[in-house]
């Protein structure tokens, strides 16, 4: 079964080479609103993921390990999602990367894609850390 995901998981690295998504010339002129090739990407991706989450509702689908039925509910917005998601963006547009593309961009043998990785991991240790803080106050 991990094969299996290993092989997804390349297969989906090489498809966003091959759209373009690991040049960081990309991402720049899509900031700069010079070229939309990245902006198609990342609107398809979201396309699929709607209608995929819409087909897995309606056939009632179950977990692959568990067999439990899958849940879908909404979160409730919250106003530490606005910092949040311009710390996203600001870390997006310096870095020239996606957190999703950097593992194919490092593939590709771009080292710097290492530093967004990093940033990656500090990123989630700092918010697991905030979380355990605050769930002992």
């Amino acid at each position: 079964m991990r094969a299996g995901f290993l092989l997804l998981g390349i297969l989906f690295g090489f498809l966003l080479s091959r759209a373009g998504a690991t040049h960081y010339d990309y991402y720049a002129q899509l900031f700069l609103l010079e070229n939309f090739q990245l902006l198609w990407i990342i609107s398809s991706a979201v396309l699929v993921g709607i209608v995929g989450n819409q087909i897995l509702k309606k056939v009632n689908a179950t977990s692959v390990w568990t067999h439990e039925k899958l849940t879908f509910s909404t979160k409730p917005i919250k106003k530490g999602l606005l910092v949040g998601s311009l710390l996203f963006g600001i870390g997006w547009g310096l870095a020239g990367s996606c957190p999703g593309t950097a593992p194919a961009m490092l593939g590709e043998g771009k080292l710097l894609a290492l530093f967004v990785i990093f940033g990656i991991g500090i990123g989630t240790y700092i918010y697991g850390f905030a979380a355990v803080m605050r769930a002992n106050q």
